[in-house]
């Protein structure tokens, strides 16, 4: 029990001294934390008071705002506004300063600007520092004149002014991205003027290229003239039977061109080891034939060759019942598309006139696809478009082995141009079906054909076929050569490049060296050799074939 109770008292009693101490200690605590609210607040506010300064400038330590506030409540209002209007002068010098060094490092020492931002920054220098405005505003412990002050705010502001318009006015010279722009938007139009001129370029060209020069309008209207006046010395000749001798070297050429096939054959003729042995075939329409028989009267092929000249009417099968483009130029939508004025259409897109040429379905253009039926008796035959020279003996091609396949032709393709995808539509699943379009191209205008292998692999069927499917254009667009690429697709064998070389109605860069070991060389595209637009530095390995001393060429101011 003693245990207890005294662990009882002194319980009591430490509880009594532990309230004490807890009441005391928190008393001190509150005292301290006063103590410090005091110390800290008399410091701010003492910290805070504006020392003494007699040059007017802000202390460097202590509370801005409040800084701030106490120099406001003392300083002198004409004295801020002149800091203001120095302040002022001080910026607009400095980007005065900063132009001009950068029209310095642009080399612009004798420009007109430099000598502008120069003056300026002068001008704003020397402006504080005139006498009367010295004196009276800058002078330390003076008071701030109010009318100087004006005159000096004036002069200030109109210094401003001129520098920020001339700041404006320079921006296009200093400012990259001003400068940027300007060049985008200057290249944008030269863009369009660009397409403008390409359109307008290819537009004429092709202008030039249907037209009917006025020489060779003049050419075929003197050699009918001369038929008619002379008919005794035009009478038709009989078949020939070297026509259709197949141990003789045949050429086909369909062309309503008097001169051009008569530089083709000259050129062939020239360059054959035994001229005696070769034999063309010139088919030309209704309308050239008298011209074309007349021109080949009055100026015979030397060295003996042959040359048999029909008019395409002739042959008697070529009908529409028979032929897909007869037949489709007796359709009036395909008439409308091809023969309806499309002039203001054409020269907002030179391909729309293009596309709508009429020679691409014209019969002497697809006579190629009938050889086998015009020449029944032969066995190979070279078809020559009108806008080849021949710069060497041919009769190789005729030994070519052309291992049982249709035609002998030079490849044209190389990296991704010149293949099947780009003449042939192959969203058509008729084409995808059928045809490879990574396939490799190959050019009309020198092909040998072998016309048994043709007549066993039926490509005049092929050609039907393709043809009658394609009345719409669904297939490809123009020309004979898509047919073609189908007609003898994988019939087709690749010669040596340097029988045919193409280009040079539209390419300049073509090589001499590659022109003088070619065989035959080609001006297919739209600058033909016979017109002005022909190019100078391919135009004289057609013209030094031209027969000049034939007087209608002279009559007719050829200019060649």
């Amino acid at each position: 029990m003693a245990m207890a109770v005294r662990g009882t008292r002194g319980g009591g009693s430490g509880g009594i001294n532990g309230g004490l101490r807890k009441f005391f200690s928190y008393r001190i605590f509150i005292s301290a934390i006063f103590t410090l609210l005091f110390l800290a607040t008399f410091s701010i506010i003492f910290s805070s008071h504006p020392h003494h300064h007699d040059d007017g400038s802000l202390p460097s330590s202590g509370n801005a705002y409040v800084q701030r506030t106490f120099l406001a409540v003392k300083s002198d209002p004409l004295k801020t506004r002149l800091d203001l209007i120095y302040k002022q002068a001080n910026d607009h010098m400095t980007l005065v300063n900063a132009y001009a060094s950068y029209a310095r490092k642009l080399k612009l020492d004798i420009s007109k600007q430099l000598r502008m931002f120069d003056e300026l920054a002068n001008n704003l220098t020397d402006l504080p520092l005139k006498p009367s405005y010295k004196s009276s505003l800058f002078e330390p412990g003076s008071p701030v004149d109010e009318d100087v002050l004006r005159q000096f705010e004036k002069e200030v502001k109109d210094i401003v002014k001129v520098t920020r318009l001339m700041i404006v006015e320079s921006k296009e010279s200093y400012d990259n991205q001003i400068k940027i722009q300007k060049l985008k938007d200057t290249i944008f139009a030269v863009n369009e003027l660009l397409i403008k001129a390409k359109k307008n370029g290819a537009f004429a060209s092709l202008i030039s290229a249907k037209s009917v020069p006025k020489s060779l309008h003049c050419l075929a209207m003197r050699l009918v003239e001369e038929r008619v006046a002379h008919p005794e010395k035009y009478k038709e000749e009989g078949h020939k039977e070297e026509f259709d001798d197949p141990s003789l070297y045949h050429y086909a050429i369909f062309s309503d061109n008097v001169i051009a096939v008569s530089v083709v054959i000259r050129s062939v003729v020239k360059n054959a080891e035994e001229p005696w042995k070769h034999v063309f075939h010139v088919v030309t329409d209704r309308m050239n034939v008298a011209a074309m028989k007349v021109w080949f009267r009055m100026r015979p092929v030397e060295g003996g060759t042959y040359v048999e000249i029909k008019a395409v009417e002739e042959y008697r099968f070529l009908n529409s019942s028979y032929v897909p483009v007869l037949k489709q130029l007796e359709n009036a939508n395909m008439q409308k598309f091809y023969f309806e004025n499309q002039a203001e259409k054409a020269t907002k897109d030179a391909n729309n006139m293009k596309f709508r040429n009429p020679k691409y379905l014209s019969m002497l253009n697809h006579l190629r696809f009938y050889l086998p039926e015009m020449y029944p008796k032969l066995h190979k035959i070279l078809f020559l478009d009108d806008d080849v020279v021949v710069q060497k003996d041919l009769t190789g091609l005729w030994k070519v082995d052309l291992d049982g396949k249709v035609n002998g032709a030079v490849e044209t393709c190389f990296g991704s141009f010149h293949r099947y995808a780009q003449y042939l539509n192959f969203s058509h699943p008729l084409i995808k079906e059928r045809f490879n379009p990574k396939a490799c191209a190959w050019a009309f205008g020198m092909n040998i054909f072998d016309l048994d292998a043709w007549r066993r692999e039926k490509c005049t069927e092929q050609y039907h076929y393709w043809q009658n499917l394609n009345e719409e254009r669904t297939l490809w667009k123009l020309g004979s050569l898509p047919p073609g690429l189908i007609t003898f697709y994988l019939t087709t064998k690749s010669l040596d490049k340097s029988w045919h070389v193409l280009g040079l109605g539209y390419n300049p860069s073509i090589s001499m060296d590659e022109i003088n070991n070619a065989a035959v060389i080609h001006y297919n595209g739209n600058m033909k050799p016979w017109l002005d637009i022909a190019m100078n530095q391919y135009k004289n390995l057609w013209t030094k074939y031209v027969d000049n001393d034939m007087e209608f060429v002279q009559t007719c101011n050829f200019g060649l």
